[in-house]
């Protein structure tokens, strides 16, 4: 029982282009590398100085410290009953889409209110009769 040899095919994966068109479009490739600073620019090197094996671990330490500082300055934050106190905030319940409508209602009102109020004042002459203010 002889084996036969089965024939091993060598032909390339890739094919191959006459001239060595390959190897030059791999050169002119690397021509037009982009530089490194330029990848740093477009944020696609991380534009730092520690070794490789450490940059990952650098940046999710970076991560984590931006992170612990948002939470620190979210737990300072103060109320938003503070804030209203402090006139900071309105003290409304209205959507803010309708707050400033609510405030030019607000004034609206205060107005109309002091208005009423001059109409109902007493005239001076009366005021002069009753003995609050003194004639002229």
């Amino acid at each position: 029982m002889a084996e036969e040899a089965s024939p091993v095919d060598h032909t390339p994966i890739s094919p191959v282009r006459a001239g060595g068109i390959r190897r030059n479009s791999l050169e002119k490739h690397l021509q037009h590398r982009p530089e490194a600073q330029d990848l740093k620019n477009r944020h696609i090197l991380l534009d730092t100085a520690a070794a490789p094996a450490l940059q990952s671990k650098a940046l999710e330490l970076e991560r984590q410290r931006a992170t612990d500082n948002l939470k620190k300055g979210l737990a300072q934050r103060p109320e938003r009953d503070e804030l209203v106190e402090r006139n900071i905030l309105p003290d409304s319940n209205a959507a803010p889409a309708l707050q400033g409508h609510q405030r030019e209602l607000e004034r609206h009102m205060r107005a109309n209110s002091l208005e009423k109020g001059l109409q109902g004042r007493p005239k001076p002459e009366d005021l002069v009769k009753q003995g609050i203010l003194e004639g002229t």
